[in-house]
């Protein structure tokens, strides 16, 4: 790997997992560093924490926040599928959690996070509910921050997603496809989930689920303005029997109990408006709220899906900087 002027970069690999760690440069009156655990995007099946974006974003954190910054190289589709790529983080995270290792990174147990962008904030906040759930790692996390998260795939037709239907780098059958190759699903199949067939009312176990994303009563009404929800009373219940992990909270977070998500430390959440998940984060940041979470929902009315990445010539844009800015100031104040 390389190195910036200030941080050190390695590559290494955490139980089997290869991942790139960031070091920030040391401050002699803190001997122990705060720390991220970092999971990029790319829809389950693209990117990689070496390429120049995440490699950028990563060095600024370390620099600007004298952190550790573990980036999680997680296997891809098709190489791997659910719930492989959650096994991945969850086995690199568990191993860096470790005294010694932390040790070895003069990393403070206290001050450790976990935060990631689209398809790996998607993978963030899977790996933050399985640990509330497991008594040995139920408080190592002192803060999740989810950058324009994926959280659920029952509802193609939010507010957000009939608003963006064609927006560049997201449009809503890009995700749709994305979904399906994650689960190893049928193509055949995204015609009919664009429309929401696959949680239609005749489909009994979707249909408890999706109280859960009511958007009608978690969203305000100055975003669900005059769009209306779409709910099949007939749809097509043979996608739910293939395709079972499309209703499981592993892969859909927003759908997760409120018991699991009382237990969730504090979170924040950066939100675009030019985006089909805008309203996969507001919703997860009410139901959050609702279980007693502390959550910053910071949104960007200017913003648009991957922005965050977008900080350095040729592709600088004003939001892009204001949007990293703004998630980085988060976490110098609350990890």
């Amino acid at each position: 790997a390389h190195s910036s002027a200030r941080v050190k970069v390695t590559d290494t690999a955490f139980d089997g997992v290869e991942v790139r760690v960031f070091e920030g440069p040391p401050k002699p009156e803190e001997p122990l560093k705060r720390s991220i655990v970092y999971v990029h995007g790319g829809g389950w099946a693209l990117a990689s924490a070496k390429i120049r974006y995440y490699d950028e974003l990563c060095t600024a954190m370390a620099e600007e926040l004298n952190a550790v910054i573990v980036s999680i190289e997680y296997r891809l589709v098709p190489k791997v599928y659910f719930p492989a790529q959650i096994h991945d983080v969850v086995r690199a995270t568990k191993y860096f959690l470790q005294p010694e290792v932390l040790h070895k990174y003069s990393v403070d147990p206290g001050r450790i996070g976990i935060s990631g962008d689209s398809a790996g904030g998607n993978l963030a906040a899977a790996l933050g509910q399985q640990f509330t759930q497991d008594a040995n790692l139920k408080d190592k996390l002192k803060v999740q921050a989810l950058i324009y998260p994926v959280l659920q795939a029952l509802d193609f037709n939010t507010p957000s997603y009939q608003q963006n239907v064609n927006t560049p780098i997201l449009p809503r059958y890009v995700m749709v496809k994305y979904w399906v190759d994650y689960f190893k699903g049928n193509y055949d199949f995204v015609q009919a989930m664009v429309v929401n067939n696959h949680t239609s009312l005749d489909v009994e176990e979707a249909v408890a689920l999706r109280a859960r994303l009511n958007w009608t009563s978690l969203l305000p009404p100055s975003l669900t303005k005059d769009y209306k929800p779409v709910v099949q009373t007939t749809g097509n219940a043979r996608i739910v029997r293939e395709i079972p992990q499309l209703l499981d909270a592993r892969s859909a977070p927003l759908i997760a109990d409120q018991k699991v998500l009382q237990h969730l430390p504090k979170t924040y959440i950066l939100t675009c408006e030019h985006d089909v998940l805008r309203d996969d984060g507001i919703m997860y940041a009410k139901r959050l709220e609702s279980a007693g979470v502390e959550v910053t929902l910071d949104h960007f009315e200017d913003g648009f899906h991957g922005c965050m990445i977008f900080t350095s010539w040729p592709t600088n844009f004003d939001v892009g900087i204001r949007t990293r800015n703004s998630y980085i100031k988060w976490l110098d104040q609350n990890l």
